[in-house]
């Protein structure tokens, strides 16, 4: 994978910038439609049903506001990179790789790769990211922890990134167990605004029996972080670049560690699916 550092750099647009444009902005909010049939459910959604322990999920009135605004960017992006048709294979945004340090250190590690995407600095401490966001050996909650941050919102990946890359605006995402055409659709379009303005996407994996896995992952319960740093610019983002925090850990501390590679593509359908009831941060 290239450096960061030979990858071009794009206008990010802030935090503010993006509220702003919100104003001018086409609601996000597509008008009602008739029911239609409902899409079959995906491959693990029932055990996701029957195993999930996590409560209702809320989004303050800030992160709401802001997400409408990035979907509106990411919208205009997406059609305007779809219609240019670059056919230069993948885009990155260039995230620097580091192994987790132990068997439950994914969200830490995936924090310092996706902080590393925009500013390109290698080598952070796992430690203090672990600490930042209150990481056990439970692993990196997607939700339902304040960190120590100023106005937490209960989303401890979003608050750190927001934290440590101040304007950068990232929002959290959350996806039903069987994600929706749309769901799908808008993160394509997620990863390619992130990409473009030089930032990676955070994603929390819940990979189950029976589901779609990662690229090495075992058929077996999983929930991970992952940093998902480019797309295929030749399929609009049908396929998907990720760098998993598992690639190079001792098979002494994550057993089947030793089939997974620090970085893979994947099918950005398939990817969403994988995160359905957790989400990712964009």
């Amino acid at each position: 994978m290239p450096s960061s550092a030979s990858l071009p750099r794009t206008l990010t647009l802030t935090a503010t910038a993006l509220l702003a444009a919100a104003a001018i902005a086409p609601s996000a909010h597509a008008a009602p439609r008739a029911a239609a049939e409902p899409a079959p459910a995906a491959p693990g959604a029932s055990y996701k049903a029957a195993h999930d322990t996590l409560g209702p999920q809320h989004l303050t009135p800030a992160q709401r506001r802001l997400s409408d605004a990035k979907q509106a960017e990411a919208a205009r992006s997406y059609e305007g990179a779809r219609l240019q048709g670059a056919l230069a294979g993948y885009k990155l945004s260039g995230g620097l790789h580091q192994s987790q340090k132990t068997s439950y250190w994914c969200g830490p590690a995936t924090l310092v790769i996706a902080q590393s995407a925009r500013d390109e600095v290698a080598g952070r401490s796992q430690q203090d990211a672990a600490t930042l966001l209150k990481t056990n050996t439970n692993g990196t909650a997607w939700y339902g922890i304040n960190i120590n941050v100023p106005s937490p919102t209960g989303y401890p990946m979003a608050d750190a990134l927001n934290h440590r890359l101040p304007g950068a605006g990232y929002v959290p995402k959350a996806l039903p167990y069987t994600p929706t055409a749309t769901d799908k659709a808008n993160f394509r379009q997620h990863i390619t605004h992130n990409t473009d303005n030089d930032y990676a996407i955070a994603g929390n994996a819940w990979e189950v029996p029976g589901g779609p896995h990662l690229v090495g992952h075992p058929n077996i319960e999983i929930f991970h972080w992952v940093a998902i740093d480019g797309y295929n610019t030749d399929t609009a983002a049908a396929q998907v670049n990720y760098l998993d925090p598992v690639g190079g850990v001792s098979t002494s501390v994550i057993s089947w560690a030793g089939s997974v590679p620090k970085s893979a593509h994947i099918s950005s359908d398939t990817l969403t699916t994988i995160m359905g009831g957790r989400g990712y941060v964009w």
